[in-house]
């Protein structure tokens, strides 16, 4: 199973707020990644808050990950002060790896996320070899 981490957050501009999500092979072999990981914001209780992220459309491709080696995803949403998006804080960040049933959990630490309203998207890239932009 990999290990998970959210690394420090890039603000691009115009109130776009993004988080590489990075995974790492904390096996002693190898193994693949292919696709989207599912993710979901939980509160204090273990509730989801929000709908899922919608996955961008880039075409995925297989990431090959020796031991130690990682992959990252990209977690982005417009800043819910400027855009208006109902709000909650959430607890952790679950996420599932591409193919996998037992999700990963890590402490959320960044604080308001958009949960509802007309701008309340959140994405998920797909999956590259790395640990993030």
């Amino acid at each position: 199973m990999p290990h998970l981490r959210t690394a420090r957050r890039g603000d691009p501009g115009a109130g776009q707020r993004n988080f590489p999500v990075v995974l790492t092979n904390t096996a002693d072999r190898t193994c693949t990644l292919y696709g989207h990981p599912g993710a979901a914001f939980l509160d204090a209780s273990g509730k989801q808050l929000g709908p899922d992220p919608e996955r961008t459309p880039a075409s995925p491709r297989t990431v090959t990950l020796t031991p130690g080696e990682s992959a990252w995803a990209g977690l982005s949403f417009s800043s819910p002060q400027i855009s208006g998006a109902r709000t909650a804080t959430p607890a952790a960040l679950l996420v599932t790896p591409p193919d996998e049933h037992d999700p990963l959990e890590v402490k959320w630490t960044a604080g308001e996320v958009p949960v509802g309203g007309d701008e309340s998207s959140v994405s998920v890239t797909a999956l590259e070899a790395g640990t993030g932009p």
